[in-house]
């Protein structure tokens, strides 16, 4: 049972013919030990099972909300975070899983404790198809630190984050003209009104993307059509964030490490560059 004075929180599911993985989803958030909270799914025009999954998950507290797919990512999360009703707002995606039951109870404490702040997130941890884990990792905690690197890299896994709705409003939400790096785009516009933060602790697991398999961004963009996406967005952020001609050779060099047909080979060794240069902790997988 929520709390008296527990802000609400609002937890917006955008979902796409992912009825295998959905429920999943939907009840790691409902399992949470912050109880003040919402579920909205937004089913971007799904043609699978979707909506029965949902029905099937007896709870007041879950809202389905359809729209018809119009091929552009960031759509159903604006739908979902419009309808909002709570303080805070949270994006899960329908094939990932909150796994620490506290991760809202721990953000809205601090955002409740840090009224400068306007995000808060955490550590994930990736696994294969199999669900078997590849690595889990922690992005620098502390807003200067997130700010030396964010122009750079996203210092933020999205499914990760609680923020303040009032916040997003303020700065116009995520921008469709940004599909696929909509999160990215949106702290740079939230860190011009506020500070950010991330808890060093792990918050949720996430689906790599196989080869065979690609996800939204592999398969909306070429691999020139995201650079320059890439490319736009620094210049967009180049005054108020720092060390942007590092962020325009790494994000070169992400462009050719694309392109080179032995990548997955060199992997690893990328890994542990962006760790050091990122101030990123990770954690092999255990044997």
């Amino acid at each position: 049972m929520a709390k008296r004075n527990e802000p609400l929180v609002s937890v917006v599911i955008p979902t796409y013919n992912r009825e295998k993985t959905l429920a999943r989803s939907i009840i790691s958030a409902l399992n949470q030990s912050y109880k003040n909270i919402e579920v909205l799914v937004v089913d971007d025009g799904s043609t699978d099972g979707t909506k029965k999954v949902v029905q099937g998950i007896k709870s007041p507290k879950v809202r389905y909300i359809y729209r018809e797919n119009e091929h552009c990512h960031v759509y159903p999360m604006n739908d979902g975070a419009r309808a909002a009703e709570g303080k805070y707002v949270a994006i899960l995606d329908d094939d990932d899983f909150w796994c620490d039951k506290n991760k809202i109870k721990k953000q809205v404490n601090f955002l409740e404790n840090n009224k400068d702040h306007v995000l808060v997130g955490g550590g994930a941890i990736k696994v294969d198809e199999n669900g078997n884990e590849i690595v889990r990792y922690i992005l620098p905690e502390d807003d200067p630190d997130i700010r030396k690197t964010i122009l750079v890299s996203d210092t933020f896994v999205h499914v990760t984050t609680l923020f303040r709705k009032d916040a997003w409003e303020k700065v116009g939400g995520y921008d469709e003209n940004f599909d696929g790096m909509e999160d990215w785009d949106l702290w740079m516009r939230m860190g011009r009104i506020g500070k950010f933060h991330n808890i060093p602790e792990f918050f949720v697991t996430y689906a790599a993307h196989q080869q065979d398999s690609p996800g939204y961004v592999e398969s909306k963009y070429g691999k020139w059509e995201w650079l320059k996406l890439n490319l736009k967005l620094k210049n967009n952020y180049r005054n108020d964030y720092p060390n942007y001609k590092r962020a325009i050779i790494f994000c070169w060099m992400g462009y050719l490490y694309s392109i080179l047909p032995f990548r997955y080979a060199l992997w690893p060794a990328m890994f542990k560059i962006k760790n050091y240069f990122f101030n990123i902790r990770s954690i092999k997988k255990r044997e």
